[in-house]
């Protein structure tokens, strides 16, 4: 079985999570939602929130699992005996990041090979802190992510 892990924060998740996903599920077996704890970052919605958006987003999508951890992503994915991470890339910045991202991960555990996936364009400018921001000016935010998520906006 090929199993990868696409961590992130999902803060909220948004369609473009979800097409990424949908395009890793293409290629292996089983893809691991994970939200990555960070402490340092301020969050809209708990762990136990996103968790739920993201449980209800995928519940149609045959291989996909969701957890949460604290720890470093690649630790996370060689205790699960996955060999892949699945990131995004949605604009040349992004490309910075996660290639330094990269090179870490692959200095702490060069067994843990990374798959990159560009943001098609209809989500290409979406990203969570985005949409928060959206959310907040009353703009209508369904069209960008999950029915879970605005739901679960509507709550808060």
């Amino acid at each position: 079985m090929k199993r990868a892990v696409y961590p992130g924060s999902f803060d909220p998740i948004t369609n473009g999570h979800i097409d990424i996903l949908k395009r890793a599920l293409e290629i292996f077996d089983e893809v691991i939602v994970l939200i990555a704890e960070n402490h340092e970052k301020k969050s809209r919605f708990t762990v136990k929130e996103r968790v739920e958006m993201i449980q209800d987003a995928t519940k149609d999508l045959e291989g996909v699992k969701v957890d949460s951890t604290e720890g470093l992503t690649v630790s996370y994915a060689k205790r699960v005996g996955a060999t892949h991470l699945i990131r995004g890339l949605r604009a040349v910045s992004d490309f910075e990041y996660e290639f330094s991202l990269a090179a870490a991960n692959h200095y702490i555990d060069e067994s843990i090979d990374i798959v990159f996936f560009m943001a098609n364009s209809e989500s290409s400018f979406i990203s969570s802190s985005m949409i928060d921001g959206l959310y907040s000016e009353n703009v209508d935010i369904s069209n960008l992510v999950p029915e879970s998520v605005v739901k679960m906006y509507k709550k808060k």
